[in-house]
């Protein structure tokens, strides 16, 4: 198969990381050769996360170009935005609604842009945005968001939903794994 390429983008502290983690793991374990490299700008919380994570029969490099990327999950309304350039024509972006302001807007020299989801789908791109942060709270921690991300992007992948559990549990300290599976339902179940 063709490599297929994913970028998972955030702002520092979302869990892009740990989002890209449980997707090598599931990708590996359907027998995919797996790259994944992280892009950290100010990683600490506020500051643009970007991971890139291809997958195939024979994957060279992890990194992803403009104009490449299958799918863009982001975390935050605007890194959607930011990235668009390295969705394929027909690629598909998997959203969270939610706005963080970036400092420009913290510091009043910017505006955050309104009306982002229209504004994407306007482009002719494929936007499946949702609220993932309301979900997360209902799954039982706002931490959750990355697992209803990789929820809702299960929708796009012929990979049994058994086998997106096992990546849970595998990377998923035992405490967690119960509120995480949760949420990983109530990502994948959304209208």
């Amino acid at each position: 198969m063709e490599t297929k390429n994913i970028m998972i983008v955030g702002v520092g502290g979302q869990g892009s990381l740990l989002a890209s983690k449980l997707l090598g793991h599931l990708l590996l374990s359907q027998g995919y050769d797996v790259k994944v490299s992280e892009v950290h700008g100010m990683s600490q919380r506020g500051g643009s996360v970007v991971t890139y994570v291809r997958y195939g029969d024979k994957v060279y490099s992890p990194i992803i170009d403009e104009g490449e990327a299958d799918f863009i999950v982001s975390f935050e309304l605007l890194e959607a935005a930011r990235w668009l350039t390295f969705l394929k024509r027909d690629g598909q972006i998997v959203t969270n609604i939610q706005q963080m302001d970036p400092m420009p807007v913290i510091i009043g020299a910017a505006e955050y842009p309104q009306n982002l989801v229209e504004k994407l789908k306007a482009t002719g791109t494929k936007v499946d945005a949702m609220d993932c942060l309301k979900l997360a709270r209902e799954a039982g921690s706002v931490k959750a968001v990355n697992i209803v991300l990789l929820g809702r992007l299960s929708h796009y992948f012929d990979i049994p939903e058994d086998a997106w559990m096992a990546s849970l549990e595998a990377n998923v300290p035992a405490r967690f794994l119960e509120m995480n599976k949760k949420a990983f339902a109530l990502g994948k179940n959304a209208l």
